[in-house]
């Protein structure tokens, strides 16, 4: 019994939203600034909720920082709840007694950050249905249409035309195999994560995507809005820049831009500015090198950092509207090409047959 109750919570379990996590960084910030001690403010939090993954965390935190365990401590035995830059800032908001400001700042980034990954998912969903629902009315076509045109050909004895050809062997593919129809996206979408598993071919595939045609420009402005976003918000925390780079590298979502992180940091450690190396980089754009340049000379990197990610999370808006756009009437024509090929081929042999009775 035991097994099986433990089997039902490996499935069943629950993790922590972004949404809940936004949630429960701003109310904490707002306890703890209207002066409740930190403890009492998690005990608060936790009795407001109902049983779940976030109460047995915040019940964990409470219990470590009462028992004189540092907020930051207790935060890092939880990494898959709290990221890195998460925990980082907590660290510098405890060094310069500012927890709730900081808590304030990382409910604004987290909310931030979500919302743009909601934007870019809610944007593909509309052309993943087109998608899904094109590729199941093919299906039906090639189990039940195809097949009555099938025994129709036989009978007439006819030689065949090869698109004929070509689609009566598609769907007998399809019926005899179409219980490994499904298994088709699970297979590819292992495929890509054994791909990726491997940092050097990550950086491959990682580099290839932002020199697609479209969805790499919308690739490189996400990268760069979340390097911005997060850089800037961990500067203006506190969080020395060699510590934030190394936490950056991590959130931008992508190898290459990742590695040309590492690149800039390595290059501050030997005195250079941060502009310089990334410009050298080119995994940046020019208007970002020079807004970097300006901040820096004005001793505002932080407050560029944050306009940089306001500007591109503005201009993925559009990137992603105009993605959309592109993408409808490319997969009509493409649904379109498929059923024109399909019924070429079908009537294919019926004109040959005319020809001959005439």
């Amino acid at each position: 019994m035991d097994f099986f109750k433990h089997l039902a919570s490996l499935i069943f379990k629950k993790r922590v939203t972004t949404k809940s996590l936004v949630v429960f960084t701003r109310q904490l910030s707002t306890l703890i600034a209207a002066g409740l001690p930190l403890v009492k403010a998690l005990r608060t939090l936790c009795d407001q909720l109902e049983s779940g993954a976030l109460k047995d965390v915040i019940q964990n935190l409470a219990n470590e920082v009462e028992s004189g365990t540092k907020f930051s401590e207790a935060l890092s035995r939880f990494p898959k709840v709290f990221p890195e830059f998460y925990i980082n800032m907590i660290k510098a908001g405890e060094l310069g007694g500012m927890l709730d400001g900081i808590l304030r700042r990382l409910s604004e980034f987290l909310d931030k950050s979500q919302k743009l990954r909601e934007r870019v998912k809610s944007a593909l969903m509309y052309p993943a249905f087109v998608m899904m629902v094109a590729v199941l009315i093919l299906i039906m076509l090639m189990i039940f249409v195809i097949p009555t045109f099938t025994n129709m050909f036989s009978e007439l004895g006819e030689a065949l035309p090869l698109p004929t050809k070509l689609l009566i062997a598609t769907s007998d593919i399809v019926r005899n195999a179409w219980y490994l129809i499904p298994l088709l996206p699970i297979a590819l979408a292992a495929f890509y994560k054994f791909l990726i598993k491997s940092a050097n071919r990550r950086y491959v595939i990682d580099r290839v995507k932002l020199h697609i045609p479209v969805v790499g420009l919308l690739v490189q402005q996400i990268s760069v809005a979340r390097f911005s976003r997060t850089l800037g918000t961990l500067l203006s925390s506190g969080v020395p820049i060699l510590s934030a780079l190394d936490t950056v590298k991590d959130t931008v979502g992508n190898e290459f831009v990742g590695r040309a992180v590492l690149h800039i940091r390595d290059s501050i450690k030997e005195g250079e500015s941060v502009s310089k190396p990334m410009e050298a980089s080119r995994a940046f754009p020019m208007l970002v090198v020079k807004m970097i340049n300006i901040g820096e000379e004005t001793g505002q990197l932080d407050k560029m950092l944050i306009q940089i990610a306001d500007n591109f999370e503005e201009e993925v808006d559009v990137a992603i509207s105009g993605l959309t756009s592109l993408l409808e009437p490319i997969l009509i024509v493409a649904m379109g090409l498929v059923v024109g090929f399909i019924v070429v081929s079908m009537f294919m042999p019926l004109f040959s047959l005319a020809r001959l009775i005439e």
